[in-house]
């Protein structure tokens, strides 16, 4: 593109309609948030320098969500309309010249490739302003589209001003924008009030531009769903549901197998391998990736977790910053936290949960553990019921676990703690000291038998009672 491209995202509403406590642009659909959406889409046609959001309500949390892309930002500190609010970015570097495209923080579904088209457009038409627009089989409640002769913009006339051939119009106003940045600033700000309202409309331009000579190109977008704005929960769920229908397709695509795939929940970012299967209601969150021949199955929940070739995760587990190794089989009903990082080749079992732990190639943790702040090692063996016991208090400590170790079942350690590589640690043993290699380490109380004490405690217990 031969001229510079400035983006100004509006994102300084309330969103009152949607009866939250939340800037409308900080609600999720499809795993990001409205405004990181349109910023994505924005750096397809934009450096990240040139693009500006418009922030207002909840300013500081909007900023936060997308400030890790290097945007700009330009406060709106009252709402007084569309126009006010483009007018905040005025004094943007690089807004003065080249091209400057309006877009909204809730309309998260425009494509990349229809910001292509409409700076294409644009550049095409000779015009100082290019509208996208729509066509919809009901379009009550949307600015009408009036051409002129040319197939130009005329006008943009809202509903309760329309006349009723007007009103049968089916082409709408998107009110997303591409300006030649010379023609737009000028008009801009001498742009008036509306007398009912007291707010400034961007519609109005168009007008302004016109009395000037100066024209508004068209670009028609064909499918609706793009230029939906959230106003409601309602059309946010719809907003997710497209979202997810497009990446389950795109897996699918790819060569992913995904059952049920109405009950699955994929966040955009998430990637999978040939040959992977998705069971039914699992959900893939965040940055989660999974590789070749992986098989995630029904009801488990993946967040921010990767996953190497023929990991198998079973049914109804939950996985959360956490990297499986290839061949790896975990669950069901296993549980990894943050930080734990499972070899290739070994196995978590049911009722286990890991936190902050690397578990070596080919070791085993089958039943009923908690391992919190450890290393284990390569074939080690963690019998049923055993738990690191990682907090005194206080602090974190850690446990160390060799290779080939087996540790025997309701095992208790007392971290910190080390277990030396192919050492035995007895079942119910609670271990508080270090044990050496190829040691066995046995720490239970004596075993004491008294004969007949349960029989005469029943007696006992009957003679009570009379």
């Amino acid at each position: 593109m031969p001229e510079t491209v400035s983006v100004i995202i509006l994102a300084a509403g309330l969103g009152t309609r949607m009866r939250s406590r939340r800037a409308k642009v900080l609600h999720r659909a499809g795993g990001l948030c409205l405004l990181e959406h349109v910023v994505r889409a924005a750096l397809t046609v934009a450096e990240p320098e040139n693009v500006t959001a418009v922030v207002g309500h909840q300013a500081e949390l909007v900023r936060a969500e997308v400030e890790r892309y290097g945007i700009r930002f330009a406060v709106q500190t009252e709402q007084k309309g569309t126009g006010h609010a483009v007018l905040q970015a005025a004094d943007t570097p690089g807004v003065d010249h080249g091209l400057v495209v309006v877009l909204y923080g809730d309309c998260p579904l425009l494509a990349p490739e229809t910001l292509r088209r409409l700076l294409a457009a644009h550049q095409a038409s000779g015009s100082a302003a290019t509208l996208i627009t729509t066509h919809l089989d009901n379009p009550t409640g949307y600015g009408r589209i009036v051409q002129d002769e040319a197939g130009r913009v005329a006008a943009i006339v809202e509903e309760k001003a329309a006349s009723p051939d007007v009103r049968r119009i089916r082409e709408i106003n998107s009110g997303i924008y591409c300006f030649s940045a010379a023609a737009l600033w000028p008009r801009l700000g001498a742009l008036k009030p509306n007398p009912a309202s007291g707010e400034i409309y961007l519609t109005d331009i168009v007008e302004s531009l016109r009395r000037d000579g100066l024209y508004t190109a068209r670009c028609v977008v064909e499918d609706a769903k793009e230029l939906l704005g959230i106003n409601n929960r309602v059309e946010l769920a719809e907003a997710d549901q497209i979202f997810r229908a497009r990446k389950v397709r795109e897996l699918q695509e790819a060569g992913v197998t995904i059952e049920k795939p109405d009950t699955v929940t994929l966040d955009l970012d998430v990637q999978a391998g040939a040959d992977s299967v998705i069971e039914a209601f699992a959900q893939l969150l965040g940055d989660t990736r999974i590789g070749e021949d992986c098989r995630v199955g029904a009801c488990s929940i993946l967040r921010d977790s990767h996953l190497s070739d023929g990991v198998t995760v079973h049914p109804f587990c939950h996985i959360q910053g956490a990297q499986v190794a290839a061949g790896a089989i975990v669950g069901p009903f296993a549980r990894l936290r943050p930080g734990s990082e499972i070899g290739a080749a070994a196995h978590i079992g049911n009722f286990v949960e890991l936190k902050k732990t690397k578990l070596g190639a080919g070791a085993k943790a089958n039943h009923l553990a908690y391992l919190g702040d450890s290393e284990i090692g390569v074939k080690a063996n963690i019998g049923a019921g055993t738990i690191t016991c990682n907090y005194d208090g206080h602090a974190k400590h850690r446990t160390t676990i060799g290779a080939g170790a087996f540790v025997g079942s309701n095992a208790t350690l007392v971290a910190p703690v080390e277990i030396g590589d192919g050492s035995y640690v007895g079942a119910a043993s609670v271990i508080t000291k270090d044990v050496p290699a190829d040691a066995l380490a046995v720490g239970r109380a004596h075993q004491l038998n008294k004969e007949g004490w349960a029989k005469k405690r029943r007696a006992d217990h009957k003679t009570s009672k009379g």
